[in-house]
């Protein structure tokens, strides 16, 4: 059983410079088969793009597909630290209605826990099958 976070996140984390165009995002996250890409500048995190950003904050607009990730990317991030307690990891999770939680330390994006990281888990099944319905509940209008 997992002490920290550290033990099951992800470490091979895909990141795209800020600069970059959401085109590059797009084709990045349908090449890797991934909704959203932590954003990063001089190596540090400053956001995140998700599919949903692209299509709500660029799409919808008719913004031409050249325009930065930055522009369009999501700053409010929820962040843990490698040495969070999974529990904790899952109850920011379903706080913030996330499913993904990118894992920084020194400003830079260490790894990166999905809610299926913490399911695999069996003592946090609770709290990420708890998460996940109320992330679902949201997603359909459901709260």
């Amino acid at each position: 059983m997992a002490q920290n976070l550290n033990e099951i996140m992800s470490t091979d984390v895909i990141t795209i410079e800020a600069s970059q165009s959401i085109q590059e995002a797009a084709s990045m996250m349908k090449s890797k088969d991934i909704g959203s890409i932590p954003v990063v500048k001089n190596g540090e995190l400053v956001g995140i793009i998700t599919d949903r950003d692209i299509t709500i904050r660029a799409t919808a607009d008719g913004d031409d597909t050249h325009a930065s990730v930055e522009e369009c990317m999501s700053t409010n991030l929820t962040v843990a630290s490698p040495t969070t307690d999974p529990h904790e990891a899952a109850n920011m999770m379903a706080e913030h209605q996330i499913r993904r939680l990118p894992v920084v330390e020194n400003g830079k994006i260490v790894g990166m826990v999905a809610i299926g990281d913490l399911a695999t888990q069996n003592i946090y099944e609770n709290e990420a099958g708890e998460a996940l319905s109320e992330i679902s509940e949201k997603d359909h209008g459901l709260s």
